[in-house]
């Protein structure tokens, strides 16, 4: 299902800030060479997650899900002179383009790159979240969240992708593993009065979470 009208897209990139050459380096080299080429941000929502957390000016930054690195610098511009963005991949290949990417952009100083199964990982890392970002595997999002609100600060934010699944949320019934997962996702956060939500129907669906 096409939520987005290709045009309107096109359009909002239009008179989104030109991002920098780096970035639509990168966009460009995965967009053209990943068989997964569709996990991309890309312009226009990572334009918004740059302005989100120049907004915020997080001292420390989690991200679940790396793929090719580009949300990650986007995520990263806002970070405080001190701050520090960690960013977890499963895939050994997408870890190696992403750290590549950071090297380019002189990033690797204040953008730390873990490699693994993030439900490990999240247990070894002991920071207080000022920015969490979920975008892996999507059945795995309820226990993503679970494991890293505690450690969110009070008034801080996850900003969860994909939360629409290409439309399929939207199916009567709901089909397939990850548009269930998804959808119960939606409802498990609705349900929760830690926080606070708003969902966005930005690209495939981005939902801000607010921590109490």
């Amino acid at each position: 299902m096409e939520l987005i009208n290709a045009s309107a897209e096109a359009y909002a990139a239009k008179f989104a800030t030109p991002q920098s050459a780096l970035l639509q380096q990168i966009e460009n080299e995965t967009l053209s060479g990943h068989a997964h080429a569709n996990m991309l941000s890309g312009h226009v929502q990572g334009n918004l997650l740059s302005l989100f957390s120049k907004m915020i000016k997080p001292r420390r930054v989690l991200e679940i899900g790396t793929f090719t690195g580009f949300s990650a610098l986007c995520l990263a511009q806002g970070l405080t002179s001190d701050g520090v963005l960690h960013t977890i991949e499963i895939r050994e290949e997408d870890a190696k383009t992403s750290m590549a990417n950071f090297t380019k952009a002189n990033a690797t100083g204040y953008i730390k790159l873990h490699v693994g199964d993030a439900r490990q990982i999240l247990k070894e890392l002991n920071e207080p979240w000022d920015i969490v970002f979920i975008d892996a595997d999507k059945v795995s999002y309820i226990e993503y969240y679970e494991l890293t609100l505690p450690f969110l600060k009070q008034g801080g934010y996850i900003i969860a992708d994909n939360v629409l699944f290409h439309g399929q949320v939207l199916d009567q019934p709901i089909q397939g593993k990850n548009a269930i997962a998804i959808h119960e996702f939606n409802n498990h956060v609705m349900a929760d009065n830690r926080t606070e939500q708003v969902m966005l129907t930005v690209r495939d669906g981005i939902m801000l979470i607010r921590k109490l």
